[in-house]
């Protein structure tokens, strides 16, 4: 089966967590059982990434409630991600999880994503995926929702959620806390709704300072495309 590179760069940036995409069942304080993939080992290699634009927070996550991580490849700077270097069947089966799609499912827009860098398979979360680079002659690929970050409200991601992607960003790129809570604070939808304090005891550090709260709903901090 030919390989491919699978770039998280929400939840699934930490690898217990795929594994519950890889192998089914229900994660501890999830919301959702996952069936699996046909084929549930473990990727081959794993690796380190950077890729042009930004991650934000949007919709409500019914595995985890609050905002879901997206990625926007017009958003300035680079987005921390992880690859996973699984099969074709692999990739296509967690794209279907992540779609609420049975895994199995006929996702013939992959080869098209890996020709034209970009097919759309619905117009729900996940259902865009992006080729957004290669690595060792193989593509890589990610999903996404097919809009904008301006396009949509920003919503503040529930702690366990963001820790995941916290230990997921430790484990990939070896950051300590104060750089994982560096990258998470300047994230759409979290900044302005998450204190760094409360952000340190997610990444792993410390307890939030006295008086200082988790969040603050009532601030939006604007971005600007490139």
């Amino acid at each position: 089966m030919p390989l491919l590179w699978y770039v998280a760069y929400g939840s699934n940036l930490h690898a217990a967590r795929l594994d519950w995409y890889l192998r089914g069942g229900r994660p501890p304080g999830g919301l959702r059982t996952y069936p699996g993939c046909r084929d549930c080992r473990p990727p081959e290699r794993t690796v380190a990434a950077l890729i042009p634009g930004g991650v934000y927070f949007a919709g409500e996550s019914r595995a985890w409630t609050g905002g879901m991580a997206f990625y926007d490849p017009g958003l300035p700077g680079r987005a921390a991600a992880r690859g996973y270097l699984v099969t074709v069947e692999q990739f296509a089966d967690i794209a279907a999880q992540e779609m609420y799609r049975a895994p199995g499912a006929d996702l013939g827009g992959i080869r098209a994503a890996i020709t034209t860098g970009r097919a759309t398979l619905g117009a729900g979360r996940y259902e865009t995926l992006l080729r957004v680079g290669t690595r060792d002659g193989l593509p890589m690929l990610t999903f996404t929702a097919p809009h904008r970050a301006v396009d949509v409200p920003w919503t503040r991601p529930a702690p366990v959620y963001l820790g995941m992607l916290a230990r997921g960003l430790r484990e990939a790129h070896g950051w300590d806390v104060a750089r994982t809570v560096d990258y998470l604070a300047g994230r759409p939808g979290v900044a302005g709704r998450w204190s760094r304090s409360a952000l340190r005891v997610v990444a792993g550090g410390g307890p939030p300072s006295d008086g200082e709260s988790s969040s603050d709903s009532s601030v939006r901090v604007p971005v600007r495309p490139v």
